[in-house]
């Protein structure tokens, strides 16, 4: 019988998941993934991981998996769908079924620590970062439908010991979403959005999974929800600085007015009703990369966990950027 404390993983055959994926391993947990029949397992392969590709729905089967586990680490949800009940039910449905498998087979688990998002405070409409105290004025269906999943999981907090986990824009290896820019970067194009100086809190995925476990492996955590992210706040001049000497090219930069980015994003929404697959750039998604600052206060885990961003922007986008170079991704 081995003594391994045993944690379980949603979401880890993606991008945040993987990364929390190895922070485990390294730390000798035995580490079991709930995925679907459907996922794609390459961040996995050759890792000592067991995988149960029984998704999220099979309460039976979930029940069979966390039986034993110290920690459930819920990292899986839902960022791009077509429709409101798309969001829902990958973000709130999904919890409340692995919160009742969790309450009906495990009686000593340690910590139940769900992954939530910046996107449910909404943005900083005054220049001053958000915290948890600050009022949630989610601005699109997916913040909207992250904030019904915090609201679900602090139901429970009486009966389970849960953690929140607020992350902001993240980036770092494996990231497929701002690897966007670094890939039109490194053709010598890049595009600010509007006129106006936009700050915005970006975390290493590094940094954000040794968060994650911060917040899981603190008993002062328990029922509470944290900011975590980057200490500093940037500006895209900034990083398009930091990113141009890494790479070695000097971008031409394409100023975007915020009306062009909703048309853009009308006609991408349009396409995709024909297409299976939802758009990156929709009209919600405008609303969001058009606010002026999207910062939040990381000092409560800094205070109550000792959580520290320890990966500087320039040492993460040259990590970042030299993995995309290894990969043949740029």
């Amino acid at each position: 019988m081995s003594n391994k404390q045993i944690a379980v993983v949603t979401g880890g055959t993606g991008f945040v998941g993987s990364h929390l994926v190895d922070l485990l391993l390294g730390k000798g947990y035995e580490v079991r993934c709930i995925t679907r029949k459907s996922s794609d397992l390459k961040w996995l392969k050759d890792k000592d991981v067991k995988i149960f590709d029984c998704g999220l729905y099979n309460k039976e089967a979930l029940k069979e998996i966390i039986r034993d586990a110290d920690y459930v680490y819920h990292v899986a949800g839902v960022v791009k769908s077509k429709t409101r009940e798309g969001y829902f039910r990958g973000n709130v449905d999904t919890t409340r079924t692995l919160i009742e498998a969790t309450l009906e087979s495990n009686s000593n688990l340690k910590r139940f620590l769900v992954v939530s998002s910046q996107t449910v405070t909404g943005p900083s409409l005054d220049g001053k970062p958000v915290n948890e105290e600050t009022e949630c004025r989610p601005i699109t269906t997916y913040g909207k439908s992250k904030l019904e999943e915090e609201k679900l999981v602090l139901s429970f907090k009486d009966k389970l010991p849960i953690t929140i986990c607020r992350a902001p824009a993240v980036y770092g290896e494996r990231d497929t979403e701002i690897f966007i820019y670094f890939k039109t970067f490194s053709k010598g194009l890049t595009t600010t959005i509007g006129f106006n100086e936009k700050k915005l809190s970006l975390i290493h995925v590094l940094d954000l999974v040794n968060g994650f476990y911060l917040s899981a492996t603190n008993e002062k955590s328990k029922g509470q929800i944290y900011f975590i992210s980057s200490e500093e706040f940037y500006t895209w001049p900034q990083i398009n600085k930091i990113t141009s000497k890494i790479i070695g090219k000097k971008p031409v930069v394409i100023k975007v007015p915020h009306f062009l980015v909703y048309t853009i994003a009308a006609v991408a929404q349009f396409a995709a009703m024909f297409s299976s697959k939802p758009a990156t750039l929709n009209i919600e998604k405008a609303k969001d990369i058009t606010q002026q600052y999207w910062i939040c206060d990381t000092s409560k885990a800094v205070r109550e966990l000792g959580y520290r961003q320890n990966i500087s922007i320039e040492e993460g986008i040259k990590r970042t950027i030299e993995w995309y170079k290894k990969m043949n991704w740029i």
